[in-house]
C-alpha cells in the first residue's frame, strides 16, 4: 500500500514539474535538458564544429539540445554528435547512435572507430548505474561509472576540452572532486534548477586537461 501511495505520490509530482512541462512544450524527450542547457550556458560550452560525445544518452534529450546548439544553414549539423547508450534510443538526425555497453572493451573500440581519430571538444555523461540501496555499493558503482568517463576523455579530449559528468553527493564524492582535480586545469561543481532539491545528484564540469 505503501509503495502504491509512494508511486502515486511521484506520479503527480512529474506530471505538476514545470520542467516536465517545458520539456513537454519544446519537444524535449526529458526534463534532463534543462540541466545540460544550464550547464552549458554557464560554462560557456559547445559551439558550431564541435566533436561531442554523449554517454548514457537514452532517451535523448541531451542529444537534441547538442543538435539544436550545432545545427547550421539547412539544418545540417556542424560536427559531430556521437550517442552511446545500453538501451535503444529513438533516433536524431544528425546523431550518429552506438548501442552497447561503455564498460565493454568491444563497444569502447566500436566508438574509437567510429572517432577515427578525431579528438573530442565534449565528453557529456549523464550515466548513473542502477542503485541498490546498500550505500557503500552504490557508491563504488557510481564510482566505476565516472571513473569510465573520466579514463576516455583523458584520452579522447582536446587539451582544452571539457567534460561533464553525474555524480553523487556521498561517500566517495570529494575523492572524486580531488581526482578530476589532478587531471583537469579547472573543476566545478553544478546543481542545475532542474535537479530535483531532495535528490543528491550533482554534475562535475572540469576543463583543460593537465598534461
Amino acid at each position: 500500500m505503501a509503495k502504491n501511495k509512494f508511486s502515486k505520490e511521484w506520479v503527480m509530482q512529474h506530471i505538476n514539474d514545470p520542467f516536465v512541462k517545458m520539456a513537454t512544450q519544446k519537444g524535449y524527450r526529458a526534463r534532463a535538458a534543462f540541466k545540460l542547457t544550464e550547464i552549458l550556458d554557464t560554462e560557456k560550452l559547445m559551439r558550431r564544429g564541435d566533436v561531442i560525445v554523449d554517454l548514457g544518452s537514452t532517451p535523448g534529450s541531451w542529444s537534441q539540445v547538442a543538435r539544436e546548439r550545432l545545427v547550421g544553414k539547412g539544418g545540417i549539423v556542424d560536427g559531430r554528435i556521437i550517442a552511446l547508450d545500453l538501451l535503444p534510443m529513438e533516433p536524431i538526425a544528425g546523431v550518429e547512435f552506438i548501442l552497447g555497453d561503455f564498460s565493454e572493451e568491444a563497444i569502447l573500440e566500436q566508438l574509437n572507430l567510429a572517432l577515427e581519430g578525431t579528438k573530442v571538444d565534449l565528453v557529456m555523461s549523464d550515466m548513473a548505474p542502477n542503485l541498490s540501496g546498500v550505500g557503500l555499493a552504490d557508491a563504488a558503482r557510481i564510482q566505476h561509472v565516472i571513473d569510465l568517463a573520466l579514463e576516455f576523455s583523458l584520452i579522447h579530449l582536446k587539451t582544452d576540452g571539457a567534460l561533464i559528468v553525474k555524480a553523487f553527493h556521498g561517500s566517495g564524492f570529494s575523492q572524486t572532486v580531488e581526482t578530476f582535480k589532478r587531471h583537469f586545469k579547472r573543476v566545478v561543481e553544478r546543481k542545475p534548477k532542474a535537479s530535483r532539491d531532495r535528490s543528491s545528484e550533482t554534475f562535475l564540469i572540469a576543463k583543460g586537461r593537465k598534461g
